[in-house]
């Protein structure tokens, strides 16, 4: 009996429901709805901010890209910028520098803390315990203030410490021994990056053999080998890379005298070129001996999603405004001055390479000067961190190691008690039992929210605004003040940490990937 609820046809099939009531119609639709009513209300706010800004007498501009800072940054591989590009790129740096260094001290900090947590012994358990609830239960600002506070009430930098030492601590920061960089730098690290990818070969190879012929081929040593050879073995002969100086040159030419049309119309070809390759893997991956295999609506949304960012990309670097293909051929005026291109940056790498017989790098202790009348650290040996940058690094170090300790013990209570015992059983030790049994699996289940935490950690790095320190949220805020274009500094900002979130999130992706394992 055919029930209201089903019609079917004369033909006994069931009859399609009226597109208002479609559940694919109705789920496409909201989706496709929300993504044209986002895209319009960026579009009338980003509208309505030029206009108001225009009003004032500021009109949205991208010049001061170009345009002479006018000031010195406190810190960073250069504190005299010559641009507001340059200075915002020396911004990133030393926000990356208190990320990457603090993502690796974080998690090597909570992995301890974590194991601890679990000890039998009753005083390491309670001090860890002390720890995260200590550091966790205080505001991430009120962190920072402390650490400068700290590093303020240290003794004063005066003439008496003048000369070298194993280290220093004062109210001016702290200055430890380091391996300067010297003139061989660039040609000896452009010499370790080919030894990586080497060596990453070399491993490939090692397991192709493992696998076809069952024999040990001790991958990971011939890998940490070959490296180690490009590594010793660089340092005699890593001018011989200096011959890079010869493209970097030849690219600066390009850049500086290829129309500028000619450069829009291939980033056009590269977005359209991302789009292919996404949907092109996309079918391949779900393609069987048997053909495609049937696509959801949601594989339909995503490549359609695919094809119109690709289609968007184009249209933004063939048609978009200003400084457009077709704004240029219809003899429109750019809106914003082309001296902050790829050219600097080629320049600057074309006077790095150029067949230095210097060693690369130099150990170093730190020393203080008095170049004027007053001491600082010397700039040319050691290393000096300045209080900001004490401050801040410490913060969020220590603030982030405490729920990582949390994550890494959950994750080893979450390793079935029976790896414990046949581990015990095969007679390793603790120690050996947490690093070849109990961490590698405990891994596998805590990398997505240690993949969260690190995206905090990067994101908590703009706190030291508050200590002034020189990242790029500062070096944004000074440029704003200056010029008044702070709608444009905060799309910067908004694009920067976006593309940091997405790295990150793509770096820990891959390894969870890579660590899941395979069912059969």
């Amino acid at each position: 009996m055919v029930t209201p609820l089903e019609p079917r046809t004369d033909s006994g099939e069931q009859a399609k429901p009226p597109f208002w009531r479609n559940v694919t119609v109705l789920k496409w639709g909201a989706q496709i709805g929300f993504l044209v009513f986002f895209v319009w209300l960026f579009y009338i706010l980003i509208s309505e901010a030029a206009s108001n800004l225009k009003q004032t007498g500021i009109p949205f501009s991208w010049d001061f890209l170009g345009d002479p800072l006018g000031v010195k940054l406190g810190e960073g591989f250069n504190t005299d910028p010559e641009s507001g590009l340059e200075a915002l790129a020396v911004g990133m740096v030393n926000m990356v520098r208190i990320t990457i260094s603090g993502i690796v001290a974080a998690t090597i900090l909570g992995t301890i803390i974590g194991i601890a947590r679990l000890s039998s012994n009753w005083i390491v358990s309670k001090v860890a315990n002390a720890y995260i609830e200590f550091f966790r239960n205080i505001p991430l600002l009120v962190q920072i203030y402390f650490w400068q506070a700290l590093v303020f009430g240290l003794g004063e930098l005066t003439a008496d410490d003048t000369g070298s030492g194993m280290y220093f601590a004062t109210s001016k920061g702290v200055a430890i021994p380091w391996l300067n960089p010297r003139a061989g730098r660039w040609q000896y690290i452009a010499l370790l990056l080919l030894g990586g990818w080497v060596a990453r070969r070399v491993y490939k190879w090692r397991i192709k053999i493992l696998e076809e012929k069952g024999m040990e081929t001790h991958a990971m040593a011939w890998g940490l080998g070959t490296f180690a050879t490009f590594m010793f073995g660089g340092w005699l002969i890593h001018p011989i890379m200096g011959v890079l100086g010869y493209l970097w040159s030849a690219l600066a030419w390009i850049s500086g005298n290829v129309p500028v049309f000619f450069f829009q119309v291939a980033l056009a070809a590269v977005a359209a070129w991302l789009a292919y390759r996404f949907i092109k893997n996309f079918l391949d991956e779900r393609r069987t001996p048997a053909g495609l295999a049937k696509l959801t609506d949601d594989d339909y949304f995503r490549l359609i999603v695919a094809g119109l960012l690709g289609l968007a990309g184009v249209a933004f670097f063939l048609l978009g405004p200003g400084n457009s293909v077709v704004s240029q051929m219809l003899g429109r005026s750019k809106t914003f001055a082309m001296n902050w291109g790829l050219e600097p940056i080629f320049e600057f790498l074309a006077t790095k390479f150029d067949f230095s017989t210097g060693v690369p790098m130099e150990w170093s202790r730190p020393e203080v000067v008095v170049p004027t009348r007053f001491a600082q650290y010397s700039a040319e040996v050691g290393k000096a961190f300045t209080p900001a940058f004490v401050a801040v690094w410490i913060g969020v170090t220590l603030y982030t190691a405490a729920f990582i300790g949390e994550i890494v013990r959950a994750g080893i209570m979450a390793v079935h008690r029976g790896q414990n015992e046949a581990a015990n059983a095969l007679g390793l030790k603790r120690g050996q039992m947490l690093r070849l049994v109990v961490l590698p699996q405990a891994f596998r289940i805590v990398l997505p929210p240690l993949g969260s935490q690190y995206l905090n950690l990067a994101k908590n790095t703009s706190l030291g605004i508050a200590v002034a320190y020189a990242d790029i949220v500062q070096v944004g805020q000074t440029i704003y003040n200056q010029g008044g274009q702070a709608l444009a500094v905060f799309i910067i900002w908004m694009g920067f940490y976006s593309g940091v979130s997405l790295l990150l999130s793509g770096v820990v992706n891959y390894y969870n990937r890579k660590m899941q394992l395979v069912e059969r």
